[in-house]
């Protein structure tokens, strides 16, 4: 099981929650907490909280995907242009 912890802005930030709303919340459900080197505290996820984490990196995902997909298009269509004269051309200009 992955240690996953967050500072309390970004545990609010999962929770849909402000910053204090958050500390009550690992308050009451007694999650570790620590003091980071820098300055921030931080707490660790329960199991709950990190199912809800890696779900929420799922849905991201969907997006992430689309990206790369345009990316690949894009290359492909940039290394289109480019006729096999114009590559060999290229070799040793600096």
């Amino acid at each position: 099981m992955p240690q996953i912890w967050m500072t309390y802005d970004e545990l609010g930030t999962l929770c849909d929650c402000s910053s204090s709303d958050a500390r009550l919340r690992a308050i009451h459900l007694s999650l570790d907490r620590k003091k980071s080197r820098d300055g921030a505290t931080r707490v660790k996820l329960d199991l709950a909280l990190t199912a809800k984490f890696f779900a929420s990196v799922r849905e991201s995902d969907f997006d992430l995907d689309s990206a790369i997909e345009a990316l690949q298009a894009t290359h492909r269509q940039m290394a289109e242009l480019l006729t096999p004269n114009e590559v060999h051309g290229r070799r040793g200009v600096a």
